[in-house]
């Protein structure tokens, strides 16, 4: 037997949770780290306000914790192997999640694009994967459409947040 334990079940559009592999981060796309370093310079950051990193490492336990709590997973395409641009695969494991999720009020994307709208190449093709709050998962779309693979994002630390050339930097 079945038992429907939550009914209208609806993904939050916002969260301050996001859930991603760091040891892989020196791997990780230029919008990819763009987004997760405004996440981690908390309330102090371009964002406002503070987030909380979560990893679980099993990609149904984490779609458990968004369905229930809100939030964003990323398991991004990276440049780590070229020949494989992502993990998880679409067929098996990105579509029934990203189904799942749409259906929820979530958003299931590549990162620059929506996942159920990729035309599978192969049984076993591997994709970047990014889903959970819609107005989170829409962000991480703009950073991809607005910063290629390849592309730079000036994170060099002089150009970050905390630099020598903001105007509230300099002393009086």
């Amino acid at each position: 037997d079945f038992y429907l334990t939550h009914p209208q079940l609806t993904i939050p559009a916002h969260s301050r949770e996001f859930a991603i592999n760091a040891s892989n981060a020196r791997f990780w796309e230029a919008p990819v780290r763009r987004y997760v370093n405004e996440c981690l310079a908390g309330r102090s950051g371009p964002r406002g306000e503070d987030f909380n990193m979560r990893w679980i490492a099993s990609l149904v336990a984490e779609t458990h914790r968004i369905l229930m709590r809100g939030g964003v997973f990323l398991y991004p395409r990276d440049q780590k192997d070229p020949a494989k641009p992502g993990r998880l695969r679409l067929l098996y494991e990105a579509n029934p999640v990203g189904f799942i999720v749409e259906q929820a009020g979530g958003r299931a994307s590549t990162g620059a694009r929506p996942v159920l709208a990729v035309e599978p190449e192969s049984l076993h093709q591997r994709i970047g994967f990014v889903f959970g709050s819609r107005d989170e998962v829409e962000r991480i779309e703009r950073y991809h459409n607005d910063l290629p693979m390849g592309g730079s994002d000036h994170g060099m630390p002089l150009f970050q947040e905390r630099s020598l050339f903001r105007d509230d930097a300099i002393i009086q």
